[in-house]
C-alpha cells in the first residue's frame, strides 16, 4: 500500500543522531529524532521538542566545555569542586553531542522558529553549499479528504543502530568518528485515522492513528498512499482500555504463576496538515502542495 510513497518520501526525511552520558560515566547513550525538508533553500520541519532538545544539548555542552577548561591540570578535589559549582552530577546528562544525518554538505548555522503553540518547528540550515536530501516535501492541497478511517503512514528512525563515535580518554569529550555504522535504517509504521484533536476555539490542530509513533520518529511525516504529506508526528498517547487482570493464575513454562495485567493502546498523534502550512504560510517560507 505505501511502498511507493515510502520511496517518494525517503528522499527528503533525515535523521538527527545524538550520543550523551552523565557527569563521569563512560555509558554512552544513544538517541534519535527526524526532520523533513520542504524546498530546496534548506527548509526543514520537526517537532518543537526537538528542536528544543537540540538547543537544550548546545547548553549543556557548553557548562561541560567551561568545567573542562577550568579543571584542566586540577587535582581531584578542586575538579570536584568545580563540578558541584555548574551542577554536574552522575545523575544529570552532561555531555551531549548531535548530528544530522546526510542534510547538507556543511553548516554554519541552523536558525529555529518555534510555533508558538503548537509541536512544531521550522528550521533553516545556513552555510552549505550542496543539499544531501532529495525532493521535497509534497502536501496535501485538499485538507478535508482526512477523515476517519483514512490510512496512514509515518517514517522515522527509532531503534537507533549507528556506531560512528567514541568516548576520547585523552580528552575526556564524546567524538563523533569516521569508523563504524554512520546510519540508522528508517521504519515506517502505517495507521488509521481514528479522531482529531481540537483546540478550544474549535481549530482541528491533530490527527490521532491507531497505532503509536515510536521514539525517534518524532518530526518524521505523515502521508497518505500517494507520498502527500498530511501531518507530522508529534506524541504518543496511552490511553487505559479497563481490561485489568489481577492475580490470574497462569501455566508458564511449566511452573504455576500469579500474573498481572493492566492493558493500554498506544495511539500516535500528529499535527495536523493545516496548522503546518499556515505556519510556513506566516514565516514565508515556500512550499508544495498537491
Amino acid at each position: 500500500m505505501f511502498v511507493n510513497a515510502i520511496q517518494r518520501v525517503s528522499g527528503f526525511v533525515r535523521a538527527i543522531h545524538s550520543i550523551s552520558r552523565n557527569f563521569g560515566q563512560n555509558q554512552i547513550n544513544k538517541g534519535s529524532a527526524t526532520l523533513f525538508f520542504i524546498n530546496d533553500e534548506g527548509y526543514a520541519i520537526t517537532c518543537k521538542h526537538v528542536a528544543q532538545w537540540i538547543t537544550n544539548a548546545n547548553q549543556i555542552n557548553l557548562k561541560y566545555d567551561e568545567y573542562l577548561r577550568k579543571s584542566a591540570h586540577q587535582p581531584d578535589h578542586k575538579k570536584e569542586k568545580i563540578a558541584r559549582d555548574l551542577g554536574l552530577s552522575k545523575e544529570r546528562v552532561a555531555e551531549m553531542r548531535l548530528t544530522f544525518v546526510d542534510c547538507v554538505d556543511q553548516i554554519t548555522n541552523i536558525k529555529f522558529t518555534l510555533h508558538p503553540t503548537y509541536d512544531l518547528a521550522l528550521l533553516k540550515f545556513e552555510g552549505f553549499n550542496r543539499a544531501l536530501y532529495q525532493g521535497k516535501a509534497i502536501f496535501l492541497e485538499d485538507e478535508s479528504n482526512i477523515q476517519p478511517g483514512m490510512m496512514g503512514c509515518r517514517l522515522g528512525f527509532p531503534f537507533p543502530e549507528f556506531s560512528n563515535f567514541n568516548l576520547d580518554k585523552e580528552t575526556n569529550t564524546l567524538n563523533w568518528t569516521q569508523n563504524g555504522m554512520k546510519k540508522s535504517p528508517r521504519f515506517p509504521i502505517e495507521g488509521m485515522v481514528t479522531r482529531f484533536a481540537g483546540d478550544k476555539t474549535g481549530r482541528i490542530f491533530g490527527i490521532e492513528m491507531s497505532t503509536p509513533g515510536l521514539r525517534g520518529q518524532s518530526g518524521g511525516p505523515l502521508f497518505d498512499t500517494e507520498g502527500r504529506i498530511i501531518g507530522m508526528q508529534s506524541m504518543t498517547k496511552h490511553l487505559h482500555l479497563g481490561f485489568d487482570i489481577e492475580d490470574k493464575e497462569i501455566v508458564a513454562h511449566g511452573k504455576q504463576k500469579k500474573v498481572n495485567d493492566y492493558a493500554f493502546i498506544h495511539l500516535g498523534q500528529c499535527v495536523h496538515v493545516s496548522v503546518i502550512k499556515s505556519f510556513l504560510k506566516d514565516q514565508g517560507v515556500s512550499f508544495f502542495q498537491q
